[in-house]
Parts: C-alpha cells; structure tokens; sequence
C-alpha cells in the first residue's frame, strides 16, 4: 500500500506552513465563483485552511467543505469565520456529503492529487451526484507541459542556509502521467522527508472524465480573470454543468 493512498497525507505534511508566503491570491477566485453560486449552497473539494471557502462565504453564501486532514482544518478553524464553516472530513474523491449543492469548486491543481485515474474519474461521479440540475462544477488545473518533464529525474537546491539545506527530487512516469516528489530537509535534527505525488492530465482528458459523469463543459479560462482559453494557456478554469 503506497503512502499516497492516504488522502490526508498533504495536510499533515504541510498544514503548518501552507498559507505562508507564494499562495496566490483568492480574490479573482472568489469573484468568478460567486456569481455561479447562484445564490448556493456551495461545496469546495480539498477545503484545506479556507483560503477561497472563507472569502466566498463572506459574500453571505453557505459554504461548506471536504477536507481529509484534520490538521488543515484546525488551520481553518482558528480564521475569522472558520469556526462555524461545516466541514466534513473524508477523501474528496468520495464527496462524503449528501447536497445538493448549486455550485462544487476543486482548485489549485488539487484534482491531480488524486494519482489514480479511477479516484479521478469517482470524484467527477460524486460531484454529478451532488449537483443540482444545471448545477456548476469548477476545476481549476495547470495544463501539463512535457518541457517540465523531459528527464525521468531532477532534482532542484530549493534553500541552503548555514544551519540546514533543502533539495526537491521529482521522478516521472510518463506512461502513467504521474510523478513523485520527495522534498529532503537536511538539518541539525536529522533528516526530514516530505513526499506528494500527481497524476496529471490534459484538459481534454478531463472533458472525458466529466462527460463519462454526465458533466458537460460549459466554459473555459485561462485565468480566473476570464482571459480566453488557447494553445499557449499554462492553465484552465473549466465549468461543467450537470445536465
């Protein structure tokens, strides 16, 4: 059994220092998201510390969340407004609540977390089922670049200081669209290993996966400014509606 079948592997690994500095901002997430609220309720996937969640119901949405680390969830629980948020803990693949909901958003590349195709294809099946009739499902996702990933390995300095040093290794399964990344801490203390892994997909293989739901797509970005969607986006903010 891998240790990537854990789905609140990330959060425990990473919750303390997840809303540091470099996450980008919510705010044009929030303004895309909330009109196709339609008034709500709403359902964020991977809710992790509230970042887009919290924001969105400070608009007056019901908003609530999945999240499988607890520790993420303790991270959302002390902001301003967390503290009353219903959040479910369980595997977002599994969607573990009953709806419906008008609107379910997955952001930040959270979707690749899912490094098994089928637990892909079962949170777009679990998603469908939640959703109100016309109801909107918003995936947000980088668009894979084969230039990132021309090496099966490679390895990157990420910070040296003089009490500790950090490297980042990624290996690559092309056949299989995933990778694992091991980020390797060097310090005083010993040595510490924080491992994450993705399954990646194109855009149009996550149209099949949606369509296969009973998903349509109904629009697509290349930002949540609304930028139109090309051939040279690195990113895409797809809308799919329940039929």
């Amino acid at each position: 059994m891998s240790v990537f079948d854990d789905p609140g592997l990330f959060g425990r690994l990473w919750a303390a220092t997840y809303d540091g500095p470099g996450n980008p901002d919510p705010a044009p997430a929030v303004d895309f998201l909330a009109p196709l609220a339609d008034g709500g309720p709403v359902l964020e996937l991977a809710v992790g510390t509230g970042r887009v969640a919290l924001p969105l119901a400070a608009r007056g949405l019901t908003v609530e969340g999945v999240e499988a680390s607890p520790e993420m969830v303790a991270q959302l629980r002390a902001k301003p407004g967390g503290e009353h948020m219903p959040v479910t803990i369980g595997d977002m693949a599994d969607v573990p609540v009953a709806g419906p909901y008008r609107l379910v958003f997955l952001v930040f590349n959270t979707l690749f977390n899912l490094v098994d195709a089928e637990r892909q294809a079962a949170c777009f099946r679990n998603v469908a089922r939640v959703l109100t009739p016309g109801g909107a499902f918003v995936v947000e996702t980088y668009v894979p670049d084969p230039a990132d990933f021309d090496r099966d390995e490679q390895v990157q300095v990420r910070e040296v200081t003089e009490d500790s040093a950090t490297i980042r290794l990624h290996r690559y399964d092309r056949a299989a669209q995933t990778f694992v990344r091991q980020t390797v801490t060097f310090d005083a203390d010993g040595v510490h290993l924080r491992p994450f892994a993705m399954r990646y997909a194109w855009p149009e293989q996550i149209d099949e996966m949606a369509e296969r739901a009973g998903l349509r797509l109904a629009e697509r970005y290349a930002d949540w400014d609304r930028t139109p969607f090309d051939a040279d986006s690195r990113a895409h903010i797809s809308v799919y509606r329940n039929r």
